[in-house]
């Protein structure tokens, strides 16, 4: 894998020099089976959601070229996505990335269906906590869901200096659904959404309060954090920013990030409410803590698809020099996916998490 490829937006393998932490590092949706059980299949023709009762894994199989069922929504219909992901607005011409499905050996991924989805999330909170990969998840999510809608209620609203921001589904399902922006789940000099390019970055391994406090009443959460630790050295602060009494060190990449995961993971098992909120993947040490772990595990299935990055087709936030211009390739965006498609797999997969789990807390408060 290359290191830029690599990147998805949940779980993801991490870089080599990183495989000594958590070989996936970190997708957390609060909401996944407590049993660990895997995924179950999508119902028959014609039977309920409630009647799929067959294991399957649907995170082995391969990618089919579908331009009858997908894409689900186009580009143009979403009102709410971003330049970042926008790749069709800005020039790309070959849309055949957006055809591509996800199929499972041995078993189908259930079909989204936003309005029974929405009907889960009724009177609740989603929340995608991360940097700019899990806000183009939450992009895919908003897209997939706003046009079972009315135009008139359905909005979108900013908190904590923009840091947060909410797509409501109000009146009929009083839903949201939330980006929080924190890529390093700690805090850091980097935390502010907008002006986070810095000289140098500078990490609080053992500080998550600020942010936690956004999200600690969400009903599901889905964690990432990764790209923005991929550096040999970080600066890491023990204390506050401007306090005289800070110590500040440089700690080898893997080693501050795993610092912070730690940090991550004690504050979910101090503070998540098990009988309301469920932990889908996490450090493997919070089974030991009781909290069921699971992981989203997509890394694989998103490898594939290098074909659907934006490459250079995006909004370009600084003006391109003459040099770059005349090589198009040195600024071009590996990282990001290009909607519709990849990032909507992932929803979809959680869809199948959300469905599989449909009589536990998110509705009852109750797990299995």
């Amino acid at each position: 894998m290359t290191n830029k490829a690599e990147i998805t937006s949940a779980t993801w393998g991490v870089r080599s020099s990183f495989h000594s932490l958590v070989a996936s590092a970190i997708v957390a949706v609060l909401s996944v089976a407590r049993d660990g059980s895997r995924l179950r299949p999508p119902p028959t023709k014609g039977a309920s959601p409630q009647s799929a009762t067959t294991l399957c894994n649907l995170f082995s199989g391969r990618w089919v070229y579908d331009n009858a069922s997908y894409p689900l929504y186009e580009e143009k219909q979403c009102a709410f996505t971003l330049d970042q992901v926008a790749c069709e607005k800005f020039g790309w011409k070959d849309l055949q990335y957006r055809h591509w499905r996800w199929q499972p050996h041995g078993c189908d991924i259930p079909r989204f269906n936003a309005t029974w989805l929405l009907e889960r999330l009724r009177n609740k909170r989603l929340v995608y906590v991360g940097d700019s990969l899990n806000r183009g998840q939450w992009v895919s999510m908003i897209c997939l869901v706003e046009s079972s809608i009315p135009p008139n209620l359905k909005w979108l609203s900013y908190h904590h200096n923009h840091s947060l921001i909410a797509f409501n589904a109000m009146v009929k399902y009083n839903a949201t659904i939330e980006f929080y922006w924190a890529p390093m789940l700690v805090e850091s000099n980097s935390d502010h959404p907008y002006n986070h390019r810095l000289p140098e970055r500078i990490v609080q391994v053992q500080a998550i309060e600020k942010h936690a406090r956004v999200w600690s009443d969400a009903d599901i959460l889905v964690f990432n954090s990764y790209l923005w630790w991929l550096t040999p050295e970080m600066k890491v602060l023990w204390g506050s920013f401007g306090s005289p009494d800070g110590i500040y060190k440089m700690v080898q990449g893997p080693r501050a990030y795993e610092m912070a995961l730690n940090t991550w993971s004690d504050w979910l098992q101090v503070h998540i409410n098990k009988s309301k909120t469920q932990v889908q993947a996490a450090i493997c040490r919070l089974w030991t803590r009781g909290l069921n772990v699971q992981i989203l595990n997509i890394t694989q299935l998103s490898e594939y698809r290098k074909d659907a990055h934006p490459s250079i087709y995006k909004r370009q936030w600084h003006s391109l020099s003459q040099e770059q211009l005349a090589n198009p390739t040195g600024y071009a965006d590996c990282f990001h996916w290009c909607l519709p498609r990849v990032s909507d797999v992932w929803n979809e997969l959680l869809y199948a998490y959300i469905l599989r789990n449909r009589t536990s807390g998110l509705q009852s408060g109750v797990g299995e």
